[in-house]
């Protein structure tokens, strides 16, 4: 018999088409089944999807049809994060609009997401450089605006010269513009900002209710990144001068060992106090310029510590004492209050600034049965312990001793108790072209006016043109900028800023919920989807985006468009897609496809011996990619999909291999092959439904194989997502279905038997290989979609097993094995066991001590 073609094209061409045509994964509004919303971060549309967006989509997709098939009303949409830098890079670079460079990628990204035949709801498909899409961003502005959320201040920014534009910290390399290599310079600039500040706390409480469904490393980064800290502000009167110093601390219980005050560069009693010493003013604007160019260092950790005596003192407010007052490069004047006391015995940095600058280091925390010495330090004791050389506070133990000084200071009105957060106010002002305008107006008359509601959307113009700088024509078009002020109708001018691109995708997953409503969100339905209810997406994003997402969220709320607290239930964040890199001596990084087999290579007939690297994410830098159109083509979208689903947890990298999506490949032949070759048996037949006891024994195991394998494969989808394992135990039914058509086909009611596996196998794999099954599904005669049809369940009573088979040990190793009843009682199997011949040689001449019976498992014979 022919052996039967697997034509994967046809068949995949052939479902992708039906499912549109049947809208088979349209989401119905309020519908009375429970709701499912499951969502994959969506993409920037960079014109091609790579294998990090393959297996991010995979896994979503397993998980929508999964839940669609157990009953669910599923929502699972797909749009286009279009705003930002790359769309005007490529405009500058290809000569080509920014807009029409966006459209036309999302056209060709559409095609891609359509050919893996992923279950996307394709009618809530939306696209953020919209003008339906960002006017209701506007509204939310304004109205954020009115309430104080949203406000303009002066803020220290990367500002490039060549450029003339702002560069968020991620666009400065070594100090220089990423795009042009110019130094990089912190400007101070008028910028919008979103008051994130004022849900610190809530952000933070709220992570408990995320507890067990996030995972914890996002948790911990979220929570490090809000940085709540308690303590004490205090205020250090300035000698001489008419200023205090406040500084926050969370250590008041070292407040004794002060021995100098660092202050930002950038605080305004800084500069005050420099210009007062005339032979410290230029000293000082070097110090300064150095420590902007060195922040990045700064707040990395990786730097040399600086400073810059002001020429001034401090008074300590609890001894009196003279404390010298310098500029330290270390302290950045958004933490805290931009002013530190510094303990050198006690915290790590001040100590080696003290070392360095020679200046006093006080003991005034020791650690329990030990007695530290200024002279014999070598490192800061930053640990708690008990307080000495504190006046009355000495002899208390520090931490009551904290609690202890913030009183006193309270009671003598030196200070007070407080509370800060490591969190800033977000800049959502950006001084580019293809993002969302900013909807407010400059009036001479009447100040900042916001647009009226009526009139948005405020468009962005098409018309505008880029010039090879980079720089935003938006402030040179008159046809932008001149306009009338809204509450006088004098000539007034707009913001030519737009949006930070994390706004818009603060909100979109909201937005999917009622894509064409005529208000920014329809509540009836964005109650019934929200929150969603699975997320999935990097790590990368687990501070910036995930923590934006969340504060717009409550804001919302807050302004009355939603009524929930957190916008998503659980969130899975999958690993990288990594492969080895190929390096050739002479061209340097090589693609794979540019590598003979042989390990040489091929470019321009090289023949030089190529150098296999370590396993690195996919970049097209080092050339290790791998294009997802070609594996589809070469292999199917349903064989790519498998082996990204099988490779690796989703948590984890993935490590890409050609020998593993072979394999894939192999096996889903291996499942058409065991259908059609046997589909004149399996179509006159229908699937068992007798009782597991009324089976001879080797029908009985493929029974309950294929009740273990629904089982298992249920769980490890439904509570796990450890697809990996899931699949793995698909094939391993295959394998059982094989053997069974090897030994069984004489048996009574074994194309019964077969049929029931077969659909089991069909059914299991529709989520992660879904054109195949739906094939194969319709070859057995089922008029239904499989997409359509209920998930199986499995038969409790098949799944017990007869007989199981026990290891015989004779002192830890094993000896032997006998298959017997389960759940048989120990003495029955220690007499089974010692009817062995095996086990007997080895106990000959011995004496059994003990016996250790594992039920189900193994017998042990503990002999001397």
């Amino acid at each position: 018999m022919a052996r039967a073609k697997y034509d994967f094209q046809e068949i995949e061409n052939k479902w992708q088409k039906t499912w549109e045509e049947k809208k088979t994964f349209a989401a119905e509004d309020n519908a009375p089944k429970p709701k499912y919303y499951v969502l994959e971060m969506f993409p920037y549309p960079s014109g091609r999807i790579h294998m990090g967006h393959v297996r991010n989509y995979a896994i979503g997709d397993v998980i929508a049809r999964f839940q669609k098939m157990r009953g669910k009303n599923v929502l699972h949409p797909m749009g286009w994060d279009a705003f930002g830098l790359p769309a005007e890079n490529a405009a500058i670079k290809h000569g080509i609009h920014p807009a029409k460079w966006t459209y036309e990628n999302i056209a060709y990204m559409r095609k891609q997401l359509k050919r893996l035949g992923l279950s996307y709801d394709w009618e809530r498909e939306l696209a953020t450089c919209d003008p339906d899409y960002y006017k209701h961003e506007q509204r939310f502005f304004i109205e954020m605006l009115e309430r104080g959320l949203a406000y303009r201040k002066k803020t220290t920014v990367n500002w490039c010269e060549s450029c003339q534009t702002v560069l968020a910290n991620e666009q400065v390399e070594d100090g220089c513009c990423w795009r042009c290599g110019e130094e990089v310079v912190l400007k101070e600039m008028e910028g919008w900002f979103f008051k994130i500040t004022d849900y610190a706390e809530e952000l933070l409480a709220d992570i408990e209710k995320l507890r067990g469904k996030w995972p914890e490393k996002v948790l911990a980064m979220q929570i490090n990144w809000i940085g709540k800290s308690e303590g004490a502000e205090i205020r250090f009167p300035l000698l001489g001068e008419p200023e205090e110093i406040v500084v926050f601390t969370t250590r008041p219980d070292t407040l004794y060992g002060v021995t100098f005050i660092s202050l930002s560069p950038e605080h305004p009693l800084a500069r005050k106090l420099a210009e007062k010493a005339p032979s410290l003013k230029e000293e000082f604007e070097k110090f300064l310029a150095e420590a902007r160019r060195e922040r990045r260092k700064i707040e990395e950790g990786d730097f040399e510590k600086k400073g810059l005596f002001l020429k001034a003192y401090a008074k300590h407010p609890l001894t009196g004492e003279k404390i010298p007052v310098y500029a330290a490069n270390f302290v950045l004047m958004e933490y805290g209050t931009g002013a530190v006391m510094a303990v050198p015995a006690h915290d790590q940095r001040d100590f080696e600034f003290a070392k360095k600058y020679g200046l006093p280091i006080k003991v005034v925390i020791q650690p329990e049965g030990e007695e530290l010495s200024p002279e014999t330090l070598e490192a800061a004791y930053e640990d708690p312990g008990i307080m000495v050389n504190s006046g009355p506070f000495s002899g208390l133990p520090s931490e009551e001793g904290k609690q202890k000084v913030i009183a006193y200071l309270e009671e003598k009105g030196l200070g007070r108790r407080k509370i800060t957060y490591r969190l800033r106010d977000w800049g959502v002002s950006r001084q580019r072209y293809w993002g969302c305008p900013i909807p407010v107006i400059y009036c001479d008359s009447c100040g900042i006016v916001p647009e009226k509601i009526e009139n948005l959307p405020v468009t962005l113009p098409l018309d505008a043109e880029l010039d090879e700088q980079g720089r935003s024509p938006l402030p040179r078009l008159s046809s932008f900028v001149e306009t009338t002020c809204p509450k006088c109708g004098r000539p007034a001018r707009r913001e030519t800023d737009t949006f930070d691109t994390f706004v818009e995708s603060s909100w979109y997953f909201a937005r999917f919920a009622c894509p064409h409503a005529e208000e920014p969100l329809d509540k009836e339905k964005v109650s019934y989807w929200l929150p969603v209810d699975q997320y999935i997406g990097g790590i990368e994003h687990a501070i910036l985006h995930l923590l934006y997402a969340r504060f717009f969220t409550k804001v919302l709320r807050d302004l009355g468009y939603l009524d929930l607290d957190e916008p998503f239930e659980r969130l899975l964040t999958q690993g990288m897609v990594i492969k080895e890199t190929y390096r050739c001596p002479k061209h340097g990084w090589l693609y794979p496809e540019e590598v003979s087999p042989e390990g040489t290579c091929l470019k321009e007939g090289c023949g030089a011996k190529v150098k296999i690297g370590r396993f690195e994410k996919m970049s097209k830098s080092k050339c290790n990619v791998v294009d997802p159109n070609a594996m589809i083509e070469r292999y199917g979208a349903d064989t790519v999909r498998l082996f990204m689903l099988f490779a690796a947890p989703p948590e984890r990298d993935l490590e890409w291999s050609d020998s593993g999506i072979e394999g894939a490949h192999r096996f889903l032949q291996r499942v058409f092959r065991l259908v059609i070759e046997n589909l004149d048996n399996l179509k006159n037949t229908a699937a068992y439904e007798g009782k597991q006891d009324a089976l001879p024994p080797g029908l009985k195991e493929l029974r309950r194989k294929t009740h273990q394998t629904i089982a298992k494969v249920t769980q490890d989808i439904e509570e796990r997502y450890q697809f990996n394992t899931a699949i793995a135990a698909i094939m391993e039914l295959v394998n059982a279905s094989y053997d069974a058509l090897a030994k069984f086909t004489n048996e009574k009611e074994f194309w019964p038997v077969m049929r029931e596996a077969i659909e089991a196998i069909i059914l299991l794999l529709a989520p992660m290989a879904p054109h195949i099954a739906e094939e194969l599904w319709e070859r057995l005669g089922k008029e239904s979609l499989v997409s359509d049809t209920p998930w199986p369940t499995y038969d409790e009573s098949a799944l017990k097993a007869d007989e199981v088979t026990i290891a015989i040990q004779v002192n830890g190793k094993l000896r032997d094995q006998i298959r017997v009843p389960a759940g048989a009682e120990e003495s029955f199997v220690k007499e089974e066991a010692l009817k062995s011949p095996k086990v007997m040689r080895h106990l000959e001449g011995k004496e059994i001590k003990k016996v250790i019976y594992v039920p189900n498992k193994l017998i042990n014979f503990v002999a001397k």
